[in-house]
């Protein structure tokens, strides 16, 4: 029997999981998905945005692989400093697939970065997806400017739930702290600004479009900004999704410029019921935060033009857009494995078709999946070849995998090794708690928000130790 670990439970996992165990080379194959969290689905779970339930269905695929007889899920298992090492799991496994993402955002590195309001994207994020890691922030919603720096999906999805109402999300599983905070915010403008044009930026349309939906929200773009791009003028030779990009934001300017009069203007609701306003802006960089002590006040940015190789240049031109709530979505970044090879440049696992590489040499039965092995790139489908190309490496290796002796059963060894498994029927039981604590609020399934709510429910099932 040959047993893998694979480190991480969201798609890239999963899609892991699935590639070994559909194989028929080595039928008698099992995989351990460890995460350490409680709950599975990685960032299906904690990172898309409550109002996307198609997406989020998502994790009914991952829980086909997960409930799968070859399968065990084990939550609440801590890798890495300060919980189990490489060697620690090559005793108990035959071989390490890690899964483990980018953990951490890109900074700006400019002055005024880390005042009081401003904050990564993925905080915010966290904090209204429930993770338990972000249980002790706060977000009141107190600014009447909000500022989402970056023009990615993750900065339109921020945008968008800034702007939606709470009586839209209760239909959601967002957990209570957020739905009220948003039930009370006072947020009025959201300016969403990025260093490039229309033609670079990474939303895909389907998320750019939805901004225009939102009810009692204006998307408001400034035609001569789209005009900086010279592939705003002519779309043609774009790929596809900037090309929709260009003409979603073109129709925008043009309805924006006929006015509400205009008989080609379509139905504008009456202006008492526009209550907030999203503004799209583009070739602006930021070069400092303004404030003080008691927080971020505006951001200083500089206009950008096109430098003719596809990046932008500086033209000495400055720009203060009020802001007492920053959201800087710039990026991810992957973080060092401890007793894994790190390439700090690109922020991933040096590897060969997933082959983890130390120094060039494959370090043996120890791999890579996902944006730790080719960085924060791709949807989520894009998880799918890149977990099959890693399995595929795994199953060639798997007789000189097998020839290792290993611990007995992989819980019992994870047990003595210090950690307290929370099994699949742990998962269980906290589902269960959600349903359960959604319907005392009348709502749907809930969120549970923090370590101790899971951890007990699992707990109280008799699933964890």
């Amino acid at each position: 029997m040959l047993r893998v670990a694979v480190i991480g439970s969201g798609p890239s996992g999963v899609y892991t999981a699935q590639s070994l165990i559909e194989q028929q080379a080595v039928p008698d194959i099992e995989v351990y998905v460890l995460d350490r969290l409680p709950c599975p689905y990685g960032l299906v779970r904690y990172g898309v945005a409550p109002d996307h339930e198609k997406i989020k269905s998502l994790q009914n695929n991952l829980r086909t692989v997960l409930e799968h007889p070859r399968t065990h899920f084990l939550g609440n298992v801590e890798v890495g400093a300060p919980g189990l090492g490489v060697e620690e799991l090559r005793q108990i496994f035959d071989a390490v697939v890690f899964c483990v993402g980018a953990a951490t955002d890109r900074h700006l590195g400019i002055p005024g970065e880390e005042l009081p309001g401003s904050h990564p994207a993925t905080e915010f994020v966290a904090w209204y997806s429930a993770h338990p890691d972000a249980a002790a922030l706060r977000f009141t919603l107190a600014a009447r400017s909000a500022l989402v720096i970056g023009v990615g999906n993750v900065a339109v999805d921020v945008a968008r739930m800034l702007s939606r109402g709470a009586a839209e999300l209760a239909a959601t599983d967002m957990p209570q702290g957020p739905l009220s905070a948003l039930a009370d915010s006072r947020v009025e403008d959201v300016w969403m600004v990025g260093r490039r044009g229309p033609s670079q930026a990474k939303f895909t349309t389907k998320e750019l479009r939805e901004l225009g939906s939102l009810p009692d929200t204006d998307v408001l773009v400034r035609p001569e900004e789209l005009a900086r791009d010279p592939a705003y003028r002519d779309p043609g030779e774009l790929p596809a999704v900037a090309r929709r990009n260009v003409e979603v934001l073109r129709g925008w300017a043009e309805r924006q410029a006929a006015g509400p009069e205009s008989p080609d203007a379509g139905p504008v609701p009456p202006p008492a019921r526009r209550r907030r306003r999203i503004h799209l802006r583009f070739f602006l960089r930021p070069v400092e935060m303004l404030g003080d002590a008691t927080g971020v006040r505006a951001v200083r940015f500089e206009r950008t033009a096109p430098d003719g190789r596809g990046g932008v240049a500086g033209t000495g031109e400055f720009e203060e857009i009020e802001g007492q709530l920053v959201l800087r979505s710039v990026g991810y970044r992957g973080t060092p494995q401890p007793g894994l090879p790190f390439d700090e440049t690109t922020g991933t696992v040096p590897h060969l078709a997933g082959r983890v590489l130390r120094d060039g040499a494959p370090l043996p039965g120890v791999y890579v999946a996902g944006w730790i092995k080719r960085g924060p790139t791709g949807v989520i489908g894009t998880n799918r070849p890149c977990a099959k190309e890693t399995a595929l490496s795994l199953l060639a290796d798997a007789p000189a995998l097998a020839e290792r002796a290993t611990a007995g059963d992989p819980v019992e060894a994870l047990t003595r090794a210090g950690q307290r498994p929370v099994p699949w029927p742990g998962w269980l039981a906290i589902e269960a708690a959600e349903a359960e604590w959604g319907r005392g609020l009348g709502r749907g399934t809930v969120k549970l928000p923090d370590w101790t709510g899971l951890l007990d429910a699992a707990r109280s099932a008799g699933q964890i130790g």
